[in-house]
């Protein structure tokens, strides 16, 4: 009986995506892509998705590193502050955006003085998926850090090994697969962004925002396409970083 229930809890939360995939062919999608001529909204989320997990692995992983072993003064404040992050809704976080980095801000007129944009641009955009994305990474990888065995890490150091160095070959390779799915979900975060990019970042077009444009103009069967490439990019590295971290996890207890 609870296998049943389990399953049906199953099939309906994955009820949105089957009936995706049962409205439409493959062929119907490339026409609906190609038709207008112009990939550009898909390579823009793939550049823009890209380019915020490189400012969250830069910027993200010491940030976890340091709540993970506790090396911050007011340890609960730092936590509640990436939760309250977490916690707003992405409009909210427009509209915010809007009044930290806009044009009649301090960071607007210096952004200004170098010739660029916070609004309206591509810079605004990876900004906006910044900060949908990033306490997704920040907790995960902070969950992550938190699981290495901090004796292992001291052996290691016993051993001679520089601070350095026990980051690289005992620590990382150990919060290896709690980090990559970390990532994984910041990826489809970022790439997936709505609420903050329809304030701040309304163009360049992504495919969220292809989706949005494209309902409002054409009518609800003619977005579907865009959702389906949209899941297409999204999904994968979440599901395959499960899978990974799954395995690495079972070799690591076993």
């Amino acid at each position: 009986m609870s296998v049943v229930v389990a399953a049906v809890i199953w099939v309906a939360l994955l009820g949105p995506v089957i009936t995706l995939f049962t409205r439409m062919s493959p062929g119907d999608v490339w026409t609906a892509i190609t038709g207008s001529g112009d990939l550009q909204p898909l390579v823009t989320s793939l550049e823009s998705a890209g380019l915020t997990l490189v400012v969250l692995i830069a910027l993200g992983t010491p940030l976890a590193w340091l709540l993970a072993r506790g090396r911050l003064p007011l340890q609960p404040a730092w936590e509640a502050g990436i939760l309250c992050s977490l916690l707003l809704p992405p409009l909210v976080i427009g509209l915010l955006l809007v009044f930290l980095v806009g044009p009649y801000t301090w960071v607007g007129s210096i952004l200004a003085w170098m010739h660029a944009s916070a609004t309206n641009t591509f810079l605004a955009l990876v900004i906006a998926e910044v900060y949908e994305s990033a306490p997704y990474y920040v907790l995960g990888a902070q969950s992550a850090f938190a699981s290495v065995d901090t004796r292992l890490e001291e052996q290691a150091g016993l051993l001679g090994d520089p601070p350095s160095r026990v980051l690289r070959r005992v620590t990382l390779p150990l919060a290896a697969p709690g980090l990559v799915m970390s990532l994984a979900i910041a990826w489809a975060r970022a790439i997936g962004a709505f609420g903050a990019v329809v304030i701040i970042a309304y163009h360049p077009f992504g495919i969220p925002m292809q989706i949005y444009t494209t309902l409002q103009e054409t009518g609800l069967y003619t977005a579907l396409p865009y959702a389906l490439v949209l899941l297409v990019v999204a999904l994968p590295l979440p599901l395959a970083a499960y899978v990974w971290s799954a395995r690495a996890e079972r070799r690591r207890r076993g």
